[in-house]
């Protein structure tokens, strides 16, 4: 009885945790997609979402990568802890974890206006804080492309041929599309590629944490 108390008794934060990082892409996508959609200026085939930080509702996006990146250590936190014991068990969380600080950073140095957003700002400048932005968000969507990889070795070894191939094949989307706009030539299309990549990497993150839980 004192066993299976105590198990149950462990079983319930790790669930708990794993349930923050399940929803934190879900809750990123929806805030961002919906400020995309009312804010004046805003365009998804020119702005990436990190420039809904500016402007006088700037602060909700602020608010949208502290508390997914809050949710996305938790969820990370989970998966060390639920995942068996072997390679990726403990890289793989840790990069996520990377991923989910990255996003902080971001709430904390935000991207530079330009490009017509906010309404009436001209070209793009420079400022430290966005050349911060520009660094936390390169580390954090690093770290997440090695982790698909990373895990995608791991379900390969454990014979998950399907699960293997969608880690890789969302692993090397965004990295295609994250060079595509890093190049500084992103045309409309790039950047839909890039708004549809990270769409695509964060129900990815969802996903191995749903199938961790079961």
């Amino acid at each position: 009885m004192t066993i299976a108390v105590t198990r149950t008794a462990l079983a319930i934060p790790t669930r708990a945790l794993l349930a923050c990082g399940a929803v934190s892409g879900p809750l990123y996508f929806v805030t961002a997609l919906t400020q995309a959609a009312v804010r004046d200026g805003f365009d998804l085939t020119k702005h990436p979402a990190s420039m809904l930080s500016n402007g006088d509702a700037g602060w909700i996006q602020v608010t949208n990568f502290l508390v997914t990146g809050v949710l996305m250590l938790a969820g990370a936190a989970g998966l060390r802890r639920a995942l068996e014991p072997g390679r990726g068990s403990v890289w793989g969380p840790r990069l996520l974890g990377v991923f989910g600080a990255s996003l902080l950073f971001a709430a904390v140095f935000k991207a530079d206006p330009g490009n017509g957003f906010p309404v009436g700002t001209g070209p793009a400048t420079i400022s430290t804080a966005g050349i911060l932005h520009m660094a936390a968000g390169s580390v954090g969507f690093l770290s997440l492309i090695v982790a698909t990889f990373v895990f995608a070795s791991r379900f390969s070894r454990e014979g998950h041929r399907g699960w293997a191939v969608y880690s890789r094949a969302t692993g090397i989307a965004f990295f295609a599309t994250f060079a595509g706009i890093s190049s500084g030539n992103a045309n409309a299309v790039v950047m839909l590629a890039f708004w549809a990549a990270v769409l695509l990497a964060w129900g990815w993150v969802t996903a191995v944490i749903l199938r961790t839980t079961r």
